[in-house]
């Protein structure tokens, strides 16, 4: 597995709710997290203070008990201050569109032998990157089409000064080319749309021409994020 794949299945677990069982892994998160790039604070400081990269956030983990873990989380993971785990929540908001995003994103997965059977939804960020270190090409294609929510989730986390701002430093680190300083400049990467030739296309059942058969368009360039104007309850496991 290379590096980019480890550090994402450890991002993976980072990211989801905090449960007894993280606490249990972390010898085997730390072993992993220190052998990849982006496992130790190497990255950008997070403003506020906030640990840097993996080993940061597990150093954190290992001195919180489990239940300020778990409020911290439910604090900072919602979508009233902007810090939402659900990439098609940063692209189609609380609309329709964000119905037929999820299907092609459950699809995807499908396409590569994975049938996604969870409470939660298959945008959620922790299964994408969980299906992105085991299928790279695909996986990064659909990170990569979701690059600008990333970003700016990356800032808003920063901005709030929570260790989780050092796990999105290391997803954003295993990317092409360099992250947005700003919101200013996430907000430009959103307006000039995925790269052309945007990897796993013919899994969400587009055709080299690009007709989609099933009327599910992919998201041009020049698409402002629609900030949602109303909010739903975020689905938090317990």
């Amino acid at each position: 597995m290379n590096p980019d794949a480890v550090v994402r299945l450890v991002a993976a677990r980072c990211l989801s709710y905090p449960d007894e069982r993280l606490y249990e892994e972390l010898p085997l998160l730390r072993r992993a997290s220190g052998d990849a790039p982006g496992g130790r604070a190497e990255t950008r400081p997070a403003s506020g203070g906030a640990p840097n990269g993996l080993a940061g956030f597990l150093d954190h983990v290992e001195r919180t008990p489990l239940l300020d873990l778990a409020a911290h989380y439910t604090d900072t993971f919602d979508t009233r201050n902007r810090r939402c785990l659900y990439l098609t929540w940063w692209t189609d908001g609380d609309t329709r569109r964000r119905g037929l995003s999820l299907v092609r994103i459950k699809r995807t997965y499908r396409a590569h032998g994975l049938e996604f059977d969870s409470d939660e939804l298959p945008d959620f960020l922790p299964a994408a990157l969980e299906f992105a270190a085991l299928h790279e090409e695909p996986g990064t294609g659909l990170l990569q089409e979701h690059r600008a929510g990333l970003e700016l989730l990356r800032l808003a986390l920063a901005d709030a000064g929570t260790p989780y701002a050092g796990v999105l430093e290391a997803v954003c680190g295993t990317l092409p080319g360099p992250s947005p300083e700003t919101k200013e400049e996430a907000k430009a990467l959103a307006r000039s749309g995925p790269p052309r030739e945007r990897v796993g296309l013919d899994p969400l059942g587009l055709d080299p021409l690009g007709i989609d058969p099933l009327g599910l368009e992919p998201h041009g360039p020049g698409v402002e994020l629609p900030w949602p104007t109303t909010h739903r309850a975020e689905r938090t496991p317990v």
